[in-house]
This record gives structure tokens, sequence and C-alpha cells, in this order.
């Protein structure tokens, strides 16, 4: 059987990294014969959160799961939504009664495709151990299919290498996010599991972290609180491209992309108009 190929975007930041999205997923899809997309889209809207009608939007640029991190509550708007949007993923490890889910198993033709979603504890908000619900979700997904990948939100180096060390062998790929920088240590471990400690970001490149460098680097110099606003130039699509043995689970391929996004090539009425 040929591999099931699964392209990860990485944290879409604002609305220059939803024009990246709207504009390179497809090509993308079809250049690379993917199968499938995720995406992380926790600070879409304007570099905080996603609203219903990014999220609904979002799945028509070539999408098929959206999974966040901790800025997925900036939003009010969000909570109700995920009632009807299985497809949009919090992190599993929010405690119980926290609105949404953190995994799903999705179908592709004849193969069937487990997401999770996990956030890191370490200089991060103190919720339910990523570990210990992590390794109970995998154990229940395992059930349904072998081909398993697991973005996991969080901000410590050494607790998103924890983790691959600890899911190794057991998923297809641990991804990391959080940090919007992009990492060069991606590899596939000798038990079969892709790993990167950030995947990146997909937006404004010419920024710091994606937003606007002034009132980010005010804030540094005097401590005192600014408005913060996305950026608009040097944008680039970044993320992983994975190649997964559908019958095995093990990553046969996987690697780490960041592209430019040329938004002079659009004319003005192919560009998004939303904020």
């Amino acid at each position: 059987m040929s591999l099931f190929t699964i392209m990860y975007i990485a944290d879409v930041c604002g609305k220059a990294g939803r024009q990246a999205c709207a504009h390179m997923i497809k090509p993308m899809r079809e250049k690379h014969k993917v199968d499938y997309v995720i995406a992380n889209v926790e600070n879409a809207a304007g570099g905080f959160g996603i609203t219903p009608e990014m999220s609904i939007k979002a799945f028509t640029y070539g999408i098929d799961m959206q999974v966040s991190g901790n800025h997925i509550w900036d939003r009010v708007a969000i909570l109700e939504y995920f009632e009807k949007a299985p497809k949009l993923l919090r992190p599993a490890n929010y405690p119980y009664g926290a609105p949404g889910r953190g995994s799903f198993v999705d179908t592709v033709g004849n193969v069937r495709v487990a997401v999770l979603n996990l956030q890191g504890r370490t200089y991060m908000k103190e919720i339910d151990c990523p570990f210990q619900v992590g390794r109970r979700e995998v154990e229940r997904l395992e059930k349904q299919t072998n081909v398993i990948i697991v973005d996991f939100h969080a901000e410590a180096t050494s607790e998103k290498q924890a983790m691959a060390y600890y899911l190794n062998g057991k998923v297809s790929a641990v991804i990391g996010s959080h940090t919007h920088v992009q990492t060069v240590d991606d590899h596939i471990t000798l038990r079969g599991t892709g790993y990167i400690t950030d995947a990146g970001m997909t937006g404004p490149h010419d920024s710091i972290i994606g937003m606007e460098k002034g009132p980010a680097l005010g804030r540094f110099l005097t401590g005192m609180p600014k408005r913060f606003t996305t950026a608009t130039d040097d944008i680039k699509l970044s993320g992983v491209l994975m190649g997964i043995d559908p019958e095995t689970g093990r990553a046969e391929k996987f690697e780490r992309f960041r592209l430019d996004f040329d938004i002079e090539k659009f004319k003005p009425e192919d560009i998004l108009q939303d904020p």
C-alpha cells in the first residue's frame, strides 16, 4: 500500500497567515498528492484565537482538521461553536467540563487517521498532565487506527522532547507548536515516530512571532503593557510534510518546509478582505 501523505500547517497567525493558507494549501495538496491536511489555527484571528466564521472558512482552504492551543479560548464565541465543530480540536488535557474535544478519528478512503491535541504545562497554565492524558488517549485511539498524529502545544523544548520519547513508537508523529519559530530537528526515530520541536508559523515573518515589532519591543524595553497587532510583511507558509505507512503507522517521510507567499501575484479581488 502506498504512503498516506499528511501535511501539517504550522500556527496560522492573523490575516496574513489566513491569506497564505487560502492561496497555497490547495496547490500544495495537488503538487505533493496530499491526502490529509491538519492546521493549527489558534492564532488565526488577529493573532489571538479564532472565530467560528474563520474556522468555517478555513475548511474551504483545503484544511481537513483544525487543532489549537492555549489561545483557543480568546474568542468567547468559539465556546458554543465547539458543539457543532468536531474537527476543531482543543488540547485534550484541559480538565473535565471544558467545551470541545481533544482528539478525533477521521476516515479518508480506506485509511483512518487520528489527530490528538495536547498542551504542555512548563511555563504555561497548570492543567491536567499531558503525558498521562496523552497515554490514555493513544491507548484508546490505537484500537481504531495505527495512524496517530499528535500536536503538542508547549513552551519548553525539554517537555516536547520528553513527550516524543514517551510516545515513541506508539504514534506516527509528535509535532511541537506554540513558539512560532521553526526548529531544524525534524527527524524520524528508529521506532518510526516523526518529530519536530516546533513546526513554526504560517504568517508574517518580518515580525516578533507574528506581531508588529514596535509594540512587542516596547513591552520588553519598558515592561508596560502594549496593544499588539499582527504584522503583514514577509508572509510564509510553514509546516511539515509526512508520509505514513497506513498499515503500521510508521512515518517513512517527515520533512519541514517554509515557503514564501508572494501576495503581489494575486489580484485585489483574490485577497481576503475580512479583518
